[in-house]
């Protein structure tokens, strides 16, 4: 589905089909199961520019196991679009984006 609106970012996301979207990776889920979602690493890029945040979550995703969640915090405005299209063109899922009080935090699955 073309041109896909994200939902959550509510925004064009050209890189993010329907069935990569954070909605649609884990459908029926609401907003408290996120909450509650627990992550095994996380990188803090606050601060950062495109294209640093996506590089560092690449090099960190190497290193972790199938399945494992990175959460990765950043605010940079590139990141919103960097960051889905990271997660289509690696195979990674991004499973949730979060609006903090000053950044964003994107959850991120590696996939195998």
């Amino acid at each position: 589905m073309f041109p896909f609106v994200c939902p959550v970012l509510r925004q064009f996301a050209p890189f993010v089909t329907d069935t990569q979207c954070h909605i649609c990776v884990d459908k029926g889920k609401d907003a408290s199961y996120f909450a509650l979602m627990k992550w095994d690493e996380e990188i803090d890029a606050m601060g950062l520019l495109c294209p640093l945040p996506v590089l560092k979550a690449r090099k960190r995703l190497k290193t972790m196991a199938e399945g494992s969640i990175l959460r990765l915090i950043s605010d940079d405005p590139a990141a919103v679009i960097d960051v889905p299209h990271f997660c289509s063109e690696s195979g990674n899922q991004l499973v949730h984006v979060e609006d903090l009080a000053d950044c964003r935090a994107y959850l991120i699955r590696k996939s195998g």
